[in-house]
């Protein structure tokens, strides 16, 4: 045996061979991610009478650098939900595998019942909990739109907290600040004023909102994804579009843009 101080109990080096020491914890404290380095701006949602709008811009910026300009954060589940991610764009892979896995089980169980995107919320929710609780959060805010069990359209947010909220328009990120002023013109008046709203009524205000935010937020991008879910559980997503009738003449008023220094 070795009896050195510092390898009592251990066998002798120069006979048995250097100790192997790789499956001993380290000494030092677990570390989990305190600021996300590559993250994704605003999601915005709103209801209206026969379904559900959710749109997002295809940029991940790296810090403040405009990095990756075809990130996709809205993702399809069971082909009748649709949940867009705001935050961290590691962890909404993550959080994408999961959805993949509990989509693949959900298809070879023998219940007969799918899962609606009012489960689907409260599964993310639980997720989103049980990490904050272990001290090891998912830097994530999503939007879940889709039907409940009513087959009525279901729109919901949850935090890296855990913490939940519904409403008719919701908007995280830069979104929460800039477009939820405009959303809320269009259902002043919450759930009573859904049965007033239009598709298309939806859709243009969701487009001009994305239109404000790519002027005003200096980490978004002109080109986004959008979807539409129906009551009749269809889903329509277009991945690559780009903002029309963008206008920069307010751009002359505003003190220091260009040679207006004064």
């Amino acid at each position: 045996m070795n009896h050195f101080p510092q390898a009592w109990g251990r066998p002798r080096d120069d006979i048995y061979g250097p100790y192997d020491s790789s499956h001993l914890h380290s000494s030092l404290p677990q570390s989990h991610t305190q600021s996300p380095a590559v993250t994704g701006t605003s999601v915005l949602g709103v209801k209206f009478k026969d379904g559900v709008v959710i749109a997002a811009d295809n940029l991940a910026s790296y810090g403040s650098l405009a990095r990756f300009t075809d990130v996709k954060r809205l993702r399809t589940f069971a082909g009748t939900s649709v949940i867009g991610f705001g935050g961290d764009v590691s962890d909404m892979q993550y959080l994408d595998r999961l959805l993949q896995s509990l989509d693949i089980r959900e298809n070879y169980s023998s219940h007969g019942h799918s899962l609606n995107a009012k489960n689907l919320h409260t599964y993310l929710a639980k997720i989103f909990y049980k990490r904050r609780s272990d001290f090891n959060p998912l830097w994530n805010n999503v939007l879940v739109a889709g039907l409940d069990d009513e087959g009525k359209p279901f729109l919901s947010q949850a935090d890296l907290l855990g913490t939940t909220f519904s409403a008719p328009t919701l908007a995280t990120g830069f979104g929460a600040h800039l477009a939820q002023p405009l959303l809320r013109r269009l259902v002043p008046h919450d759930e009573g004023s859904v049965k007033d709203v239009t598709r298309e009524m939806a859709i243009d205000a969701v487009k001009e909102c994305m239109k404000v935010l790519f002027y005003r937020d200096a980490r978004s991008s002109d080109r986004y994804s959008i979807a539409v879910v129906t009551k009749e559980g269809e889903i329509e997503m277009k991945e690559d579009e780009k903002l029309e009738g963008q206008s920069w003449a307010f751009a002359d008023m505003i003190r220091g843009y260009g040679t207006q220094v004064n």
